[in-house]
């Protein structure tokens, strides 16, 4: 691998992620040899991760480029435990099982100190517990909005938080009006009011309720 692009690769990652997550991150892509893609904003989902098959002859992750530093590197452990848990097991097992959960939690522990020092004890708390701790899970999410730019308590609500039938829009494009229909794990289905048609937007989506 050329010192060019690695110098190109970590000036471009170091965007996204906090400086002290750069070269331990870069690491990690180059041994696997992983295919970072950085996105759009998706309503749907923050990340995700192919493993090689067919014409994709590469791990890929792929992650929101919207997200702020500590947000973009949860949504990235959350990758690279996938990438993890197939290495061990291929696709034998639940994609947010046991297994997955164990690799989730080492990598928390492996990156916690670089993320904020109020965050450190739940993320020591949710990595303590397997199966991971659901209520944890939100708290973390809910903290990690805090570091966004704009970040504002009195505006700070999640898609979870709504009850199905609440009116809302996503606080980032506030042209596009929902109904919140029904949850789906990490997902709520939500009816378009301008088209109609029904979407899955993340749970932890920040939203405006709509009068």
């Amino acid at each position: 691998m050329e010192q060019s692009y690695i110098d190109s690769f970590k000036r471009s990652l170091g965007k996204y992620v906090p400086a002290e997550a750069v070269e331990p991150l870069f690491g990690f892509m180059a041994q696997h040899k992983v295919h970072l893609h950085i996105t759009r904003e998706r309503f749907s989902k923050l990340g995700d991760y192919r493993w090689p098959q067919g014409s994709h002859r590469f791990h890929e992750i792929s992650v929101n480029g919207n997200l702020n530093p500590f947000h973009f590197l949860m949504v990235l452990l959350h990758e690279m435990a996938h990438l993890n848990t197939w290495l061990q097991h291929g696709n034998s097992i639940q994609p947010h099982g046991r297994e997955w959960q164990a690799q989730y939690a080492a990598l928390i522990m492996q990156y916690r100190g670089i993320f904020p020092a109020e965050m450190q004890p739940l993320l020591t708390a949710y990595a303590a517990r397997i199966p991971l701790s659901r209520t944890l899970d939100k708290q973390i999410d809910a903290q990690l909005r805090h570091y966004d730019d704009g970040y504002s308590p009195a505006t700070d609500i999640s898609l979870n938080s709504l009850a199905p039938g609440t009116r809302f829009h996503i606080a980032a494009r506030p042209d596009h009006h929902f109904i919140a229909v029904e949850k789906r794990r990490t997902r709520w289905i939500c009816r378009c009011r301008e088209d109609g048609r029904q979407y899955l937007v993340s749970g932890t989506a920040q939203v405006v309720v709509d009068d």
